[in-house]
């Protein structure tokens, strides 16, 4: 005679209770950041050893502090620990965030004064200090030309020199150009300008100009060639290494020629990070003051040769403007700084929106 045992189905089952965890309320997580800056504002305030900025981060502390033993109440070390942690990232993101956003602020705040058509179809040429008008056509176009010029040269040459370095570079060669690429990466842009105006200005533009020295776009151009160069080999070189190697043995196999390879293969595949490199260089490229003060001398008016004389660019206007003695130039100084940004970030996105649809096409 057998005996009958209970199906599975039939075992007592354990309650929801049971197998939910008890969890902290939002509003109860409100009520502990409200106390928390309430007792951070009377401590600061009631002692009279800061300001609003002080409230905030002892406030914060306050409701961490509140939060994980609140936490750690209701719902266990485990959570409370989880909860505090998640705080720290939460509050990082924000003060990395922070910065940013006052930036933008402010100069969406003060560099509309000037954000007219006679800002964008003007130079500074014949403009007084007590003249209100006066814009940056002519910085415009110099730092059009000058970074323009710098990309062509610096973008063939810094990739042609990081696909040598990742698919060909062996020995004592190699490594020396990796460390010539690593100490150019932290050179003063002013040392830059020194070069190319000992170089360039001084010895080779007088074999062009009868014997006498001259300023020039290009030879800002060059100075800024300098600078972009380290940027464009280092994230090139990355962006080369990170492609599978599967890819090129595919190919390989297949009798595709090395070259053919790199090409067709490997540039295409690390396309969107060799596109971000380049914009990095070209963003501080633009903002650089330094070199192009020493070689190109600035100017007030409007020089579409980057060959002959004296030019300007954005980066050399904003420092003239915010130095100049007039009630009118730190308006200009704001809106040039506005059109830089927004110039660098224009050309970012359409760079961006330009490799994606070339990735899209393939």
């Amino acid at each position: 005679m057998t005996t009958m045992t209970a199906p599975p189905s039939a075992a007592p089952r354990r309650s929801d209770d049971n197998l939910q965890a008890r969890r902290l309320p939002v509003l109860a997580l409100v009520g502990i950041g409200v106390a928390a800056l309430a007792v951070s504002a009377a401590i600061v305030y009631g002692t009279g050893i800061g300001g609003p900025v002080l409230v905030v981060v002892l406030g914060a502390l306050l409701y961490l502090l509140g939060a994980f033993l609140v936490s750690k109440a209701v719902e266990g070390p485990r959570q409370a620990r989880n909860r505090t942690w998640s705080a720290l990232i939460h509050s990082a993101f924000v003060l990395a965030v922070l910065p940013l956003v006052s930036v933008a602020w402010t100069l969406l705040s003060k560099g509309v004064e000037r954000l007219d058509g006679n800002f964008f179809l003007t130079s500074m040429n014949n403009i007084g200090a007590r003249d209100p008008n006066g814009g940056a056509y002519h910085a415009i176009v110099g730092t059009l030309e000058q970074v323009g010029i710098a990309t062509l040269i610096t973008v063939p040459l810094g990739i042609a020199c990081a696909i040598y370095l990742v698919e060909y570079g062996r020995g004592r060669f190699a490594l020396a150009i990796r460390f010539f690429v690593d100490v150019m990466t932290g050179i003063p842009s002013i040392v830059a300008g020194l070069f190319i105006l000992a170089f360039w200005v001084l010895i080779v533009s007088p074999v062009f100009n009868n014997g006498q020295p001259t300023y020039s776009g290009f030879a800002a151009a060059l100075a800024l060639s300098v600078l972009m160069l380290p940027t464009i080999v280092r994230s090139t070189e990355e962006m080369l290494r990170l492609v599978p190697a599967p890819l090129r043995e595919g190919s390989y196999a297949l009798g595709v020629p090395k070259w053919k390879t790199i090409m067709r293969i490997v540039l295409p595949t690390a396309r969107p990070g060799i596109v971000t490199g380049v914009m990095l260089a070209i963003a501080r490229a633009s903002g650089e003051t330094a070199p192009v003060l020493l070689v190109a001398g600035g100017g007030a008016a409007i020089n579409f040769n980057p060959f002959e004389n004296s030019q300007s660019s954005l980066a050399l206007y904003i420092y003239g403007q915010a130095g100049t003695a007039s009630q009118y130039a730190p308006g200009r100084a704001w809106t040039a700084a506005l059109t830089l940004v927004a110039l660098v970030l224009i050309l970012t996105i359409a760079a961006k929106l330009l490799a994606r649809r070339n990735r899209l096409s393939r």
